[in-house]
């Protein structure tokens, strides 16, 4: 398949995982009037992706789009050194694209406009509207002042000098790990935190990160303690406002189940009393890698490369 066409099947099949399920449609009615009363430079230089594509961390970062595409390197970080062995791989066996799971360059620099999925997930779990966009809203302009200084182009360049065609893939993969998780645990109904572990253990790409020490985690709480309700965090760009933890204490959260917490974050969740299961960063971006590459392969066979902490497990 095309560039192209691989790009716009990663956007539907994230689309067809999204949390927001039939409200996308007023997420892209919104973005569309947004567009319509915009005039001069602001429409000049309005990101026209967004119309089509919701997931501003997920883009074409350099290449033609009509460009044929069959061997891919695929890895969840992808930077100068990672298209430089691209490049190598290229020169020996032949390659057509390289896909990073973390976004980079606009990807990047756009990442805090993702974010606002979290105000759909919190409101679904029981928390008031209104709390939930000015503490998503502070959120996102924290991530956004965070992020605002970086050097967001430097592979993307490095590919552009090398001519190696270069997408990434965030969101989509994300939704995938986050809306498999949360199906298996509701189906599951853990009793306890240890039955969630339990669970994880069993799947392949976490059983994989406990042998490199990198597996799930009870970070709060213990294994003999009730599970009750669980709550799957794993997708909207980064971590939520780490304010609402008490709020998800009273919505009934009993255990949060994540890749990643900072210390910040740790922090503000411990005194509130709800279990935390680390899942795994790395192993969760494969997780939901893997399921998206499964979705993507049923319509054609893919030639794939792994590198930079990602391995290829089909279902």
């Amino acid at each position: 398949m095309t560039l192209k066409k691989l790009y716009e099947l990663i956007v539907k099949l994230g689309i067809s995982r999204d949390p927001r399920g039939v409200a996308m449609r007023e997420y892209f009615s919104a973005i569309r009037k947004e567009y319509r009363g915009l005039r001069g430079v602001e429409r000049r230089y309005f990101d026209r992706e967004a119309l089509t594509n919701p997931f501003s961390d997920t883009r074409i970062l350099y290449g033609d789009r009509e460009h044929r595409v069959k061997k891919i390197l695929v890895g969840i970080d992808i930077e100068a050194p990672e298209i430089l062995l691209a490049d190598k791989i290229r020169e020996k066996d032949g390659l057509d694209l390289v896909i990073a799971h973390h976004p980079e360059g606009i990807a990047y620099a756009g990442l805090a406009e993702v974010m606002r999925v979290h105000n759909f997930i919190l409101q679904k779990l029981g928390l008031h509207k209104e709390v939930v966009d000015d503490f998503v809203k502070e959120r996102s302009n924290e991530v956004a002042r965070r992020i605002s200084s970086a050097n967001h182009s430097r592979a993307v360049d490095a590919a552009r000098l090398l001519n190696i065609p270069f997408l990434c893939c965030h969101t989509p993969s994300d939704n995938f790990v986050a809306g498999y998780l949360q199906a298996l645990l509701d189906k599951s109904k853990p009793k306890k935190v240890g039955d969630i572990m339990n669970i994880l253990y069993k799947i392949p790409e976490y059983t994989g990160a406990l042998i490199r020490k990198a597996g799930p985690k009870i970070v709060l709480g213990k294994a003999g303690k009730k599970a009750g309700k669980v709550f799957v965090d794993m997708t909207g760009g980064t971590e939520g406002p780490k304010e609402l933890f008490a709020r998800l204490s009273q919505a009934g959260v009993g255990t949060l189940v994540c890749m990643h917490l900072s210390e910040e974050h740790f922090a503000k969740v411990k005194p509130e009393h709800i279990n935390v299961v680390i899942a795994g960063h790395m192993a969760s971006d494969n997780l939901g890698l893997n399921l998206l590459f499964d979705k993507i392969e049923s319509v054609e066979k893919l030639d794939i490369e792994c590198c930079s902490g990602f391995e290829r497990i089909r279902r």
